[in-house]
């Protein structure tokens, strides 16, 4: 840490600088001096709050929401192995164990000297290619013992990450099926040049007659999302691409992001001539920071090529650009309106709505948000033509699906099909065997068991944000479940009572089961739960928490039984277990030292 004051202000005077003095960039001017210093010194917070004109609280409010973001130093090297369940079947948490023991760190502690510290984090969007870690922040992939082993003795030299062997942060697009929108060989400006002949009005229109639904789950039209943002009143209108795809088993906006950049941009700046906008913000999460450089550098070029800027396509008063906002790691932040509090340099809690982003998003102003692959099926669908676009699919989901495909199967990765498309058909593809379970659209989804593999991908039956996770005969589902609990009661923003209680009380459910204490009455009572939490949660988050138990009780009832005691109710705390060190200390253990139970 730079103790120097003078020092210390310049270079956060050149990170004010390039964000304009503007409070509503404090997540981003934040995270460059994290990345500059190695955490937010407690000075920092000083020199920002007295600059930006807010108080300390707001800023420490914001450092303490994010879990990349910290007010006390981590380490040189901060080591963060995904947890997701795909990791942990893979070996991760073997593999945690054995560079913990190996570098003498405590997991979630830093070493006595300041060197290390080594945690889990959710998901790092590596399913394909895991077991997978964060160091300082850069992915590194296909971990094994001998890496591991390998990466250990680096930080022991202090070697800077930047020589490291560069295999390490190899990470490969896996793209096994491709369809409409992967073949896509679209040049750079080629949907602008139709779209500015067709008209703001047209494209709106087009978009509504493709039947294009939004690719994040939910599947809302997105004609007329765009066309309530261009219909509403406001000062200024926004396009936000969300690219926070925070959801375990989903890495297809990776993909994406890193092969058909162009095509993303290409329809964040179709939707801007659609509603008016002027300004887009991309927000990148937090795990694929190794990708902004790349994007940057993409935004650059079409910058020169006039495909972005002042009066693109030499078409007076077409001006748009596009910002890239980096996440901090929060899983919240993939709700759109958490997100837009995010652009914003606020904590990522989600809004109340009504109103929607389309009406009052970002600054309150009419905003469009939209996730990276509608983005690029919205430039598809006017290049192809609305009719056109509109027979691939089924009648309520046009067009095609891209799947993250990961867990037991030999070849993991990107496929895409047009919607319809049987679960048995993407097993098949994808070489698994064996299969015992699937579960459609992470943890927040649908588990699916054998008997419903006939089922088809689309919004008529099974709606999915693209996460394919696949589970084999071999597998716990009880565990399975138990991860996902776990997921959404670290991830829950803590806004609301329901869900900030409600996920800590099923994930204390869920460990009681599995340490051999369960009974039916936690089965029952976690029906119970899920009636509270759909009705009185903020938030999705809440409302879809209970959903891996119940999905997994319904098929797999015998995981969770088996694990039963045959009593009708038994606390989840022992306090005669808990008194028992100290009859070990006084040496007493006669029926006295005992508490008295029931017919005792």
């Amino acid at each position: 840490m730079v103790t120097d004051a003078g020092l210390h202000a310049t270079y956060l005077d050149s990170i004010l600088e390039r964000h304009g003095h503007a409070a509503a960039s404090l997540l981003q001017i934040l995270r460059e001096a994290q990345e500059h210093y190695g955490y937010i010194h407690p000075d920092a917070v000083d020199y920002l709050g007295a600059k930006l004109h807010i108080p300390r609280s707001r800023i420490e409010g914001v450092a303490t929401f994010y879990s990349f973001l910290h007010l006390q130093p981590h380490g040189e090297y901060r080591v963060l192995f995904s947890d997701n369940i795909t990791d942990r079947m893979l070996g991760s948490t073997a593999l945690m164990q054995q560079m913990c023991q190996q570098m003498w760190v405590e997991p979630g502690k830093v070493s006595e000297d300041g060197l290390l510290s080594i945690n889990t984090t959710s998901c790092t969007g590596m399913c394909d290619q895991g077991p997978a870690m964060l160091v300082n922040g850069r992915a590194i992939t296909r971990l094994t013992r001998q890496r591991v082993q390998e990466i250990g003795l680096l930080i022991g030299n202090r070697t800077p990450l930047d020589d490291w062997p560069a295999d390490f942060f190899a990470v490969d697009d896996n793209l096994r099926r491709k369809g409409l929108l992967l073949d896509s060989t679209l040049a750079p400006g080629a949907v602008l040049r139709a779209a500015v002949t067709l008209g703001a009005q047209n494209i709106v229109e087009a978009v509504k007659t493709s039947g294009l639904r939004g690719r994040g789950g939910a599947g809302f039209p997105t004609g007329l999302k765009w066309e309530s943002c261009r219909n509403a009143q406001g000062a200024a209108r926004y396009v936000v691409c969300n690219a926070d795809e925070g959801e375990p088993g989903t890495f297809k906006d990776r993909v994406l992001l890193t092969s058909y950049a162009d095509l993303v941009f290409e329809g964040m700046t179709l939707c801007a001539l659609a509603v008016g906008a002027t300004q887009g913000y991309l927000y990148l999460r937090g795990e694929y920071r190794y990708l902004l450089e790349p994007l940057q550098a993409v935004l650059q070029r079409r910058r020169e090529k006039n495909l972005l800027g002042r009066n693109i396509l030499g078409q007076a008063g077409f001006d748009f650009d596009i910002a890239i906002h980096l996440g901090a790691g929060a899983y919240i932040c993939g709700e759109e309106s958490a997100l837009i509090e995010s652009l914003e340099g606020k904590r990522g809690v989600p809004r109340n709505r009504p109103p929607f982003p389309v009406t009052h998003g970002y600054m309150q102003q009419p905003t469009a948000v939209d996730n990276v692959e509608t983005f690029c099926s919205a430039a598809l669908a006017i290049q192809m033509g609305a009719e056109k676009y509109r027979v691939i699919g089924t009648a309520k989901s046009t067009g095609s699906k891209l799947l993250s495909v990961s867990g037991d199967c030999p070849r993991p990765g990107i496929y895409e099909y047009p919607f319809g498309v049987s679960v048995h058909e993407v097993l098949h593809d994808c070489g698994a065997v064996n299969t015992r379970a699937v579960q459609i659209s992470g943890p927040s989804g649908v588990c699916v068991a054998e008997s419903e593999f006939d089922r088809k991908l689309g919004f008529e039956d099974l709606p999915t944000a693209g996460a394919f996770m696949v589970f084999d005969d071999s597998r716990d589902l009880f565990e399975v479940a138990r991860n996902f609990v776990h997921f959404f009661a670290h991830e829950s923003c803590g806004f609301c009572t329901p869900c900030r209680v409600g996920t800590s009380m099923l994930k204390q459910t869920m460990d009681k089961i599995a340490a051999g204490h369960g009974t039916r009455y936690d089965l029952n009572e976690v029906e119970h739960l899920d009636k509270v939490l759909q009705t009185s949660s903020h938030c999705g988050l809440g409302r879809t928490a209970c959903n891996p138990v119940l999905h997994t009780l319904k098929h797999f009832r015998p995981a969770y039984e088996n694990r039963l005691k045959s009593l009708d109710f038994e606390p989840a705390f022992d306090l005669d277990g808990a008194l028992a060190r100290a009859r070990q200390m006084t040496g007493r253990d006669d029926a006295g030292a005992h508490l008295k139970t029931e017919g005792a």
